[in-house]
């Protein structure tokens, strides 16, 4: 909607020759349009905001007050008075009226047509509205160059904050703010929590909206910008209402927003693609070619051995923590990894290749996101042996439920940590169901785990247990009838250990 011309831009308008004869405190009303009429009431066919003329045919002494006070009530822009028809001059009761509540009151000379007020409103309506997108389109060139600048985001909420004359503010899809510019930008983040919160209910369920909402000091707009999903926040402030202009320019910001960033995440894609060959070409042997083709993007590897970091954490956050750092989707790696029971060849986690100084800083940063493998330094014509050593560590790590895993701590740490826990926990319970089963469990299965605790020594089992050692012997017997296994043959003992180490609730072999 364009910008009305005022009531005293119309009276300036020499050709009208209008005359103020009251309400001149009030010349600075919008006027939207002009309506014609003669009614006594004509206020049902109004909307407000016009420039009300007529002859004063159905105006007396009367009924002027009433006349004036529909109209008011309206919040009409004025009323002009025609004489020379109706009326002569104005009535004074008419004008007493007018003086009272405020209404301008404009006299119309006989010789000029209520159409040529028409004309004349609508062409300052017309001049206005191209001044208007003359504006807009102006704001809009601005911050186009703005967006082109190699800084991109930033520059364009800068470019904004100085188009409107109030503060922008950029934020992530989180709500932490990227960049700030213009007067109060600072202390105005803190109050955007509930509506960002809002904003994200609502284009969550997949419709995109905005907010605004005002306080006595301030009119703010928040709107998210991204194509197929929220990318982030634009919030923008003024200490008057925003005009249709404003609007405009706010609405261009978001969408040099939404280009900007979706074409940064286009060109980071590909760069990412890129550095998923590397790997690729790096894990082949083919170290010269990996270093050339990388080189083209401006970049090189650490010199001297490099630690191989594998995390499982969401992708985009992993990408992002891991900052300049080498890294790679590995879902493009094919690692083909062997080592670990969850080893690379289903491409489940971000590679990075780090100079061994930062390895434990870089691997507790990405703990934050989820699991993560560290493999020992290795030379680059080495790097498929520090990528599979990170892929087992990376199992250590879900296993053990712990951030970090690194594949010098794996031994340390035993054999149980590399043992897929369900896959344990399935053969325990098969393995041990016929000693569950039999008579007395707890006999048997304490005896069992006794017996193995003292390495098969008959003596020490059977003290351990407070029983006689030909007691223990029977046990054994019927332990290695039930489970279909030998206990002298050391695999068997193995097997039987393990299962006991992993039995839920029984405790783990001492």
């Amino acid at each position: 909607m364009a910008v009305a011309p005022t009531l005293r831009t119309v009276v300036r308008r020499s050709p009208l020759g209008l005359g103020v004869l009251a309400g001149g405190d009030a010349l600075d009303r919008p006027v939207r349009w002009v309506a014609v009429s003669e009614l006594e009431d004509p206020t049902p066919f109004l909307e407000g905001g016009e420039l009300v003329l007529t002859t004063g045919m159905r105006l007396d002494a009367g009924n002027a007050a009433s006349y004036v006070e529909r109209l008011v009530g309206r919040e009409v822009a004025g009323l002009g008075f025609g004489v020379g028809l109706g009326h002569e001059t104005i009535p004074g009761e008419l004008v007493e009226a007018a003086t009272r509540a405020g209404l301008p009151l404009l006299e119309v000379p006989r010789d000029i047509p209520f159409v040529a007020i028409g004309k004349a409103v609508s062409e300052l309506l017309a001049a206005e509205q191209y001044d208007e997108l003359s504006r807009a389109f102006a704001a809009q060139g601005r911050l186009t160059r703005a967006a082109l600048r190699p800084e991109g985001p930033r520059a364009v909420i800068d470019r904004l904050a100085r188009e409107l004359g109030g503060w922008a503010i950029l934020l992530d899809e989180a709500g932490a703010v990227r960049h700030a510019a213009g007067r109060g930008a600072a202390g105005a983040a803190d109050d955007l929590g509930p509506e960002l919160e809002r904003l994200r209910k609502i284009t969550g369920r997949g419709a995109p909206a905005s907010a605004a909402f005002s306080s006595p000091r301030e009119h703010v707009i928040v709107q998210p910008f991204g194509a197929r999903r929220v990318r982030g926040f634009l919030a923008v402030g003024l200490g008057r209402p925003f005009t249709p202009v404003a609007h405009t320019v706010v609405n261009a910001a978001g969408s040099l927003l939404t280009l900007a960033v979706e074409h940064g995440r286009e060109h980071l894609a590909a760069e990412r693609r890129v550095r998923s060959a590397v790997l690729r070409l790096l894990l082949a042997g083919q170290v010269d070619a990996g270093c050339e083709t990388l080189e083209r993007l401006g970049e090189r590897l650490p010199a001297g051995p490099l630690v191989a970091i594998v995390c499982a954490g969401e992708r985009e956050a992993v990408l992002e923590t891991a900052g300049d750092e080498f890294a790679a989707a590995d879902g493009d790696a094919d690692s083909g990894a062997d080592g670990g029971a969850d080893g690379g060849a289903d491409g489940d986690g971000v590679v990075l290749l780090v100079p061994a100084s930062r390895a434990d800083a870089v691997a507790a940063a990405l703990g934050e996101h989820g699991p993560v493998g560290v493999g020992d330094p290795a030379d680059l014509d080495d790097l498929r042996t520090g990528l599979d050593q990170a892929y087992q560590a990376l199992a250590g790590a879900r296993r053990g439920a712990v951030p970090v895993m690194r594949f010098a701590d794996l031994a340390g740490r035993g054999l149980l940590c590399l043992l897929d826990s369900d896959a344990a926990a399935a053969f325990s319970s098969a393995l041990l169901a016929p000693l569950r089963r039999y008579g007395s469990r707890a006999d048997l299965l304490e005896s069992l785990r006794a017996y193995l605790d003292c390495n098969g020594h008959w003596d020490a089992a059977a003290q351990r247990l407070g029983v006689h050692r030909h007691t223990l012997r029977y046990r054994m017997r019927r332990v290695a009838e039930l489970v279909g296994r030998d206990l002298d043959d050391p695999a068997a003992r193995a097997e039987l250990w393990i299962a006991l180490a992993v039995a839920p609730g029984d405790g783990s072999a001492r």
